[in-house]
């Protein structure tokens, strides 16, 4: 009895203690009062992190921090572009090519399959590049004297619109527009972005030589790499490299159906319309397809000034009306079926990455910038949890290979 008494007033029971929320232990120290000596500090400062600010401000600090690392490495990886650029390109292309490598191998060992592929796309690429380049270049003086007299006639028409733009608004928006293409970032840029530290053809004997082995040991490469990683996130980094070939194979072997379905139907229209310089506008139509949204404006509106200047504003209209048409077809069926999951991304996120793909490293980053940020939202996916089927589906190939 008096054992019982005691415990009465002591307070204390014989029962276990049962775990506490937050939430409800911060409502006790509040009750209790700033000056309560039984308030131990290390929980104040705890739950000071365990509110809703706290928590905010902890999840903030980290995006921070990750922006900031993220800034550092891109800058780091500039710094040896011409190691980096031809990477990243023979990357890609890789994963374009990687299913008829596989194909290959069923048939052919490793090496001659690499050898079949590595030869083969260098005689179609090889051969698709020489055609645009001679059907470009054969016309290209009078591209840009057609560009430029139908952009004066813009110039004239716009004068007579209701809303009066004055000739130092057109001339400093022109510009603005012109430094800008032959500023370092997008004109030498371009070019430097390969051969920042030696020459073109260094970048380019790189590249070949980096897309050669890709295609032969890929595989072998990545899974070195997996035998360092811990077995706790196995799945997870297997996941990443598979999603990563899935969606750069799906984004070039996409663009690239759409870019030839782009300028097939523009070509054809300019051809019935009997504008001049259609095989030259059509190629072009077919290089700007790789840089979403910028590149199929660019192309129509310069195939509307051509068409202008020499087919009048009434034909204009007709090609600028087909090349809205063939653009909303190809983004609304085409290009779903094409490319599926493998770009996508608000098009806001679009024109934010291929702005500054194109600060830091020209046309190159442009092209690159796209693909490279549809990888890594599938990755963060992965890593966040939002992507759990991927994790799932390659558990078991982790099981079998170990």
């Amino acid at each position: 009895m008096s054992l019982r008494l005691f415990r009465r007033r002591s307070g204390r029971s014989s029962a276990p203690a049962l775990p506490v929320s937050p939430g409800a232990r911060h409502a006790q120290l509040d009750a209790l009062g700033p000056a309560d000596s039984r308030v131990a500090p290390a929980d104040r400062v705890a739950l000071l992190w365990s509110n809703a600010l706290g928590r905010n401000a902890t999840r903030a600090a980290q995006i921070l921090l990750v922006l900031v690392l993220t800034g550092v490495a891109v800058v780091g990886l500039a710094q040896v572009s011409v190691v980096v650029l031809p990477l990243l390109i023979a990357l890609i292309l890789t994963s374009a090519m990687w299913p008829l490598v596989m194909f290959m191998r069923r048939h052919l060992s490793s090496m001659l399959a690499a050898w079949t592929v590595f030869l083969g796309s260098l005689v179609v690429l090889g051969g698709i590049g020489t055609a645009i380049v001679f059907a470009v270049r054969a016309e290209w003086s009078g591209l840009v004297d057609q560009a430029v007299e139908g952009f004066g006639q813009l110039q004239d028409l716009a004068k007579d619109l209701p809303i009066q733009i004055g000739q130092k608004q057109i001339d400093e928006g022109v510009s603005v527009v012109t430094d800008f293409l032959t500023s370092k970032q997008f004109g030498a840029g371009a070019l430097s972005g390969i051969s920042a530290a030696g020459s073109f053809f260094t970048g380019l004997v790189l590249l070949l030589v980096i897309l050669f082995f890709f295609l032969k040991d890929g595989d072998k490469i990545w899974a070195f790499f997996l035998s360092w990683v811990p077995r706790s996130h196995d799945a997870h980094w297997r996941a990443s490299g598979y999603r990563t070939i899935h969606t750069l194979g799906g984004y070039i072997r996409g663009t690239a159906i759409v870019a030839f379905v782009d300028a097939s139907g523009i070509g054809i229209a300019l051809w019935i319309l009997q504008v001049p310089l259609a095989l030259p506008l059509a190629a072009i139509v077919f290089i700007t397809a790789f840089i979403p949204i910028v590149g199929a404006t660019f192309a129509g509106i310069l195939a509307s000034l051509v068409a202008l200047v020499a087919n009048g504003p009434v034909v204009a209209l007709i090609v600028l009306g087909v090349v809205i048409l063939v653009n909303q077809l190809e983004g609304n069926f085409l290009q779903p079926v094409v490319m599926g999951q493998a770009l996508h991304l608000h098009a806001l996120v679009i024109l934010l990455a291929l702005t500054v793909g194109t600060v830091l490293s020209g046309v190159v980053g442009a092209v690159l910038s796209v693909p490279l940020t549809a990888v890594g939202w599938a990755i963060v996916k992965i890593w966040t949890g939002r992507d759990p089927e991927a994790v799932e589906e390659y558990k078991p190939a982790t099981a079998d290979g170990e």
